[in-house]
């Protein structure tokens, strides 16, 4: 039975990315662009480019860009160069990002990351030049310490949707809802269910803030083309108390679900995601410890997956360790001599024994 289910489910997302894709092909209005010094077919005009932040460039658009778009008289007429937009922006910023505090109860911190999200809402490319520009400034802006406090606040602080939501509400409907995502190609994911934001506990869904300043990392340092990336929150309810009193509380105001229905809700997004995007990257964050191990044991052997808070922290410790052998001036093979002493026995602590055990001792 559920293997009709699932060729049903799967031949429902088929028939809809098949329209999707004749739609594209019979839509004879594209047009080209640059965007991120790379040509880019747009397949909008006029107002809705400019309401459309991944080609949105405001005034930065030439004469002959505005013309085959449509948008001359929707912008001011003088055509600025990026670098003039952000100098006109950051002297925006430098003076705004103390005074939109609303009240002493909004840190700086908070004030800033409120600027640079409103940036990031309508215009993408600017918005990744600041962050690239200054990396060093806003890195704790985006991500932590700060967006430990946006999650905190994240209902308060919506404004418009990114990313995705999948919900257990949703289930039998995941693989049909990823052709609702307008990017053909996705190259990273990085999904929560907001059960262990940070040090913060059980967020819910405004966990959802922490996968979006991950990627936004990824796509000013490492250099991960913006529109191939994609936030995810897998909502499954809360435990917090908090949250269930708050008439504004965006996610689903139940119990987390636990066991085979946690585990049916994952396994169908799993299922969904690399379905349509056979080749995408998923980097579980922000999981609460008995499922972090459970999830990556469960799917490392069959999708492109790994667990951030688990491999990659211990993975930093180890190469960490190694460097302080070198430095030594002793040989590799003596690291299985050192004498290594760790306080704590969460999980980053347990996968790095497991590493080290299993690798070099």
């Amino acid at each position: 039975m559920s293997m009709i289910c699932n060729r049903s489910r799967l031949s429902s997302s088929l028939i809809k990315r098949l329209k999707y894709e004749i739609a594209v092909i019979t839509d004879h209005r594209s047009f080209t662009t640059s965007e991120g010094h790379r040509p880019a077919i747009v397949k909008k005009r006029s107002i809705d480019i400019l309401h459309d932040p991944w080609f949105n460039k405001g005034t930065a658009f030439s004469m002959t860009e505005r013309d085959r778009l449509d948008l001359r008289g929707l912008l001011p007429p003088n055509v600025m160069t990026i670098e003039q937009q952000i100098e006109r922006f950051m002297a925006d910023l430098r003076r705004l990002e103390t005074e939109t505090k609303d009240g002493p109860s909004d840190p700086n911190a908070l004030a800033k990351w409120r600027i640079l999200n409103r940036l990031h809402d309508r215009n993408e490319t600017m918005y990744y030049k600041v962050l690239i520009a200054n990396i060093e400034e806003y890195a704790p802006i985006v991500y932590t310490p700060t967006v430990g406090l946006v999650c905190q606040n994240y209902c308060g602080l919506y404004r418009r949707p990114r990313g995705m939501y999948f919900s257990s509400a949703d289930r039998g409907e995941m693989m049909s809802m990823v052709y609702n995502w307008p990017a053909e190609q996705v190259d990273m994911i990085v999904v929560t269910d907001g059960s262990r934001i940070l040090g913060l506990g059980d967020l819910g869904i405004q966990g959802i803030g922490i996968a979006i300043g991950k990627l936004d990392l990824y796509v000013a340092a490492a250099g991960i083309n913006p529109q191939r990336v994609l936030p995810v929150m897998i909502d499954v309810g809360t435990n917090n108390e908090k949250l269930f009193k708050n008439p504004l509380y965006l996610g689903l105001q139940e119990y987390r679900l636990d066991g085979e229905d946690y585990l049916a809700v994952i396994d169908e997004f799993m299922e969904a995601v690399f379905t349509r995007w056979p080749n995408v990257i998923v980097q579980f964050e922000d999981f609460q410890t008995k499922w972090a191990f459970n999830l990556l044991q469960r799917y490392r052997h069959i999708y492109r997956m790994f667990n951030d808070d688990v491999q990659g922290t211990a993975g930093v410790a180890v190469a960490g360790l190694l460097g302080a052998v070198r430095a030594q001036g002793r040989p590799m093979i003596d690291f299985p001599k050192q004498k290594i002493v760790v306080a704590g026995a969460g999980r980053c602590t347990c996968f790095f024994f497991s590493l080290t055990w299993s690798r070099f001792l």
